[in-house]
This record gives C-alpha cells, structure tokens and sequence, in this order.
C-alpha cells in the first residue's frame, strides 16, 4: 500500500495529463476506490491546487491554474526540458528576466535526480551559442556556481583574470549578480581591500566557498555600483559637463552605462563621461544635441568649440565637408551643443 504523499503526487500527475477526468477514471489510474479520490481531491485543494467539479454522469475534475504557484511535478524529460530553458533565458536575457531565470533554474538544479543532472550537464557541454559582437563567453556552470555562491552568504576564494591578463586570487563576500545586457558582473566584497568590487564573471576562472560567514553590511545597490564602474571604466580621459535638465532626463541623454550622474539641483545634472580623446569627447556631445556647459577639461571645451565653428561655417556655405565624422548627425540642432554666452 503506497503512502498517502506518494497517493497524492500520483493523482496530482493524472490530473494534470489532459483537461478533465470522471471520478471513476480517477479511481482506475491510481488504483484506489472513488470515495478516497474524493477524499485526496480535497486534500489536494487545501495544498493551493484549484481543481473543479463538475456535477452529473459526464461530470469530473479539472485542474486549473490557481492563484499560486503550488508544487509542480515533473517528469525527466519535463524537467530537462524547463532546466535547458531556463538556461537559454538566464545566458541571453531574451525574456528580460534573466535574474529570474537563473534563480528558478538554481533551485531546479539542486533538486534535480542524478541522472537528469548528468543530462543536463552533457548538453551544457554540447551547446555552443554564437555571440554577439564584443560579447565575452560564459559558461552556464560557472554562473550557476556564481549564484550559489551569493545564496551561500559564505566568504569565497575566486581565482579572476583583469583586463590585461594578470591572474590573481583574492577573498570575496559575493553579494549579487548583475546582468547589463551584455555581460555578468559578480558584485562582491573584497575582503583585503575591504572594498565593494565588480568582477565581470567572464573573467572568473574559479570560485571556492571557504565556510567563513560573508560579510554583507551595509551593501550597495548592485546594478548602480556596476553601472558607475562600468561608466568609469579605464578611457584614457574624462570630461565633466553640466546639463541644465533633471536627473531623469540626463540618464535618457546620457545612459548609466556611458556616463556617472550627480544632481546639481532640481533641473541640472553633472555628468562625468569617459572617452578615447578631446576630439572624440567633443563628437560625442555633439551628438546629444542638447545644450551643455563643459565644466572640464579645456582641452574638450576648445575642442568642442572648434568642432561647433567648423559646422555652422559649412551650414553657412551650404556644404557638408568639414564637420569630421560623427558630427554630421548633430548639425540641425549644433547651436544648441553651445552653452549660453557663446562659449562650450
């Protein structure tokens, strides 16, 4: 005689075979009388199932969709199916839930048989997706282990590559993963430095949790840590210009990823934006074509003057040559790159 639980996950996978069931039905599939499907229908109700009746000879039982998310039962070739997915979602970010994708298949994976694990594991190992321009590999085991580092609330050791190739081993406290679109940053910790870091987890060869309690105090918010870091980045230059618009519509002109952004009262914004040079710099904020005052350096303030001259005497003359290239783009609105009284 099986247990009532096992009853229960039994009658639960029936119902959820086809839309509608007769008691009897019921009672054949699983092997019990009708008075105890009866009887595990309504234990089935009180575990937040929805399942309908409906009275007379051609009457039966529904299961629908309730108003949570109860248990689900799944079978192999289901739950591989949901996990392969879930996946896909969490790497690409395709649904815009990438964060919940790879909660849900973390908690998936850890409840999954051995054998649907192995499963998974091999045709993690099989696929191969083609990037995007620019766009750095990861491997779905090592953001799942990322993940799991920062549920752990565990101290970690995480062997990390910088940008110039140097190889370096430090302990972390991981916190969060932030995905930009683009890639995946661990926001963690630095324990030596006892600084909050980024670390794009492309770069991450292996993280090891050591058993030591993670200190999380005071936490930043990831996404704006990841973004000012990644706003911030090593350009060779920076220049500081002042935007006579709120917070709001600065981060529109100018988004988090380019730019870090600082109130200078209700209706201006300071931004601090990196390029490769003055010249560089100047096309860029040519192209807001917004007006702005640059509050440094000099050398993009004249740059930018000489780039708005150079445009407005070719509108004069009726020609396009002289404008270099990216400016173009700015020429119906070029006054406006100038602040007021002339100067950039």
């Amino acid at each position: 005689m099986i247990s009532a639980s096992a009853r229960l996950l039994r009658l639960l996978a029936v119902l959820a075979a086809r839309p509608s069931w007769t008691c009897a039905e019921l009672a054949e599939r699983t092997a019990v009388t009708e008075r105890t499907v009866r009887r595990d229908i309504a234990r089935l109700r009180e575990l937040g199932y929805v399942v309908d009746s409906e009275p007379g000879p051609w009457g039966g039982y529904r299961l629908r969709a309730g108003g949570r998310v109860p248990p689900l039962i799944l079978d192999d070739e289901e739950a591989l199916a949901v996990a392969v997915g879930l996946r896909e979602t969490a790497l690409s970010g395709a649904a815009g839930g990438d964060q919940a994708a790879l909660s849900a298949l973390l908690k998936l994976r850890q409840v999954l048989p051995r054998r649907v694990a192995d499963r998974l594991a091999g045709v993690d190992a099989a696929f191969v997706r083609t990037p995007r321009p620019d766009e750095p590999q990861i491997t779905a085991g090592l953001l799942l282990e990322l993940a799991a580092a920062c549920r752990a609330g565990e101290r970690a050791r995480l062997s990390y590559r910088d940008g110039e190739g140097r190889a370096t081993v430090r302990d972390v406290d991981p916190y969060r993963l932030v995905h930009t679109g683009r890639r995946w940053y661990l926001v963690a910790r630095d324990v030596t430095r006892g600084q909050w870091r980024t670390f794009r987890a492309d770069r991450v060869e292996r993280i090891q949790l050591t058993g030591q309690p993670a200190e999380l105090t005071d936490p930043p918010d990831p996404a704006l840590l990841v973004s000012r870091n990644i706003a911030t980045g090593p350009y060779p230059m920076y220049a500081t210009v002042r935007l006579p618009v709120g917070l709001d519509q600065a981060l529109r002109l100018v988004p988090s990823t380019v730019g870090a952004h600082r109130p200078d009262g209700p209706d201006a914004t300071v931004v601090d934006v990196g390029g490769p040079d003055p010249d560089g710099l100047a096309r860029y904020l040519l192209s807001l074509a917004t007006p702005l005052r640059v509050l440094a350096p000099d050398s993009v303030r004249q740059a930018l003057e000489r780039r708005t001259r150079a445009l407005l005497e070719a509108l004069e003359e009726g020609g396009t040559e002289g404008t270099g290239g990216g400016a173009c783009g700015a020429a119906p609105d070029s006054e406006s790159a100038k602040a007021p009284g002339g100067r950039a």
